[in-house]
């Protein structure tokens, strides 16, 4: 079936995460199913611009977000771009087709002193101190969940003092450490190491000494954050941009920031520097005699 040799192109050949994999199986079984309810289309590649541009109306008509419907424009554009690249249509449908403008969203991050309001019990077993990691882990290295679920031991570099992170695609980087992080983490091992024999190699692990999932970490995540914020995302990829805004307000550089956080462009990381002038307009508004 072509979805899914398309889909062992992206995990194989593009090293794309199976969880990018998966969004991308949904948005095109979503879009095979409008072509054949619609238009009595069997095959993707027989979709022309005209029943595209009907299937965005059609994700509008649902109450699909702008930001959900480009999402969906670029799994096409991919896909046909690879339906090109194996011969199986001359040109593609994508063509003037153009992405819905999205208003422009601030990046939600926990103020500094909320960071330091979140409280992990005062015992120190194994899941208690393991939770306490995961969430100084985020914050302090700005890294995504799935990176935390795949971190190895071998990647803390103690002497160094830094930790090796493979990204997207297996980019790979490197993020400073600091000293009491470190402290931490040695702690942690010996809890880990006293629980449990075998640990698979992985730094962090479950309640059962497995490979944490990304779900796993959310849910340790979302609960300490429900403490000290009312942001409506309380996930992971907060912790993300609340390591990269602090760093900014601290003085750091957007290069730096950058290659931290693993943006393959600048513009990516652009978007932290927005959310710190936003900021400071309220701050001038609020504060300033003439601000208003």
């Amino acid at each position: 079936m072509l979805i899914e040799q398309f889909l062992t192109y992206l995990s194989a050949e593009k090293r794309y995460s199976p969880l990018t994999v998966s969004a991308y199986r949904r948005d095109l079984e979503r879009f095979s199913s409008y072509l054949k309810e619609t238009y009595d289309v069997d095959e993707l590649q027989q979709a022309d611009t005209t029943m595209i541009k009907s299937f965005v109306v059609f994700l509008k008509d649902a109450g699909l977000s702008s930001r959900s419907i480009n999402r969906m424009l670029s799994t096409l554009k991919t896909f046909f771009k690879y339906c090109m690249r194996e011969g199986l249509v001359s040109c593609t449908p994508m063509f003037g087709i153009k992405s819905l403008r999205q208003p422009k969203r601030l990046v939600g991050f926990v103020p500094q002193h909320n960071i330091n309001k979140v409280t992990f019990g005062d015992r120190e077993d194994f899941s208690t101190y393991r939770d306490r990691l995961i969430f100084e882990i985020l914050y302090q290295t700005g890294m995504r969940k799935a990176e935390l679920c795949h971190l190895r031991d071998a990647d803390i570099d103690s002497r160094e003092m830094r930790v090796k992170i493979f990204g997207k695609r297996d980019k790979e980087r490197f993020v400073p450490l600091g000293l009491e992080l470190l402290q931490m983490v040695a702690r942690y091992r010996q809890l880990r190491d006293a629980a449990f024999e075998d640990h698979a190699d992985r730094l962090l692990v479950d309640d059962h000494g497995r490979e944490m999932s990304p779900y796993f970490v959310y849910a340790k995540v979302h609960a300490m954050l429900s403490e000290v914020t009312t942001l409506r995302q309380k996930s992971p990829h907060v912790l993300r941009h609340t390591f990269a805004t602090h760093l900014l307000d601290e003085g750091a550089v957007l290069v730096a920031i950058q290659k931290m956080l693993g943006h393959a462009n600048l513009q990516t990381t652009q978007i932290y520097a927005h959310n710190t002038i936003e900021q400071l307009k309220k701050i001038h508004k609020q504060a300033h005699p003439k601000g208003e």
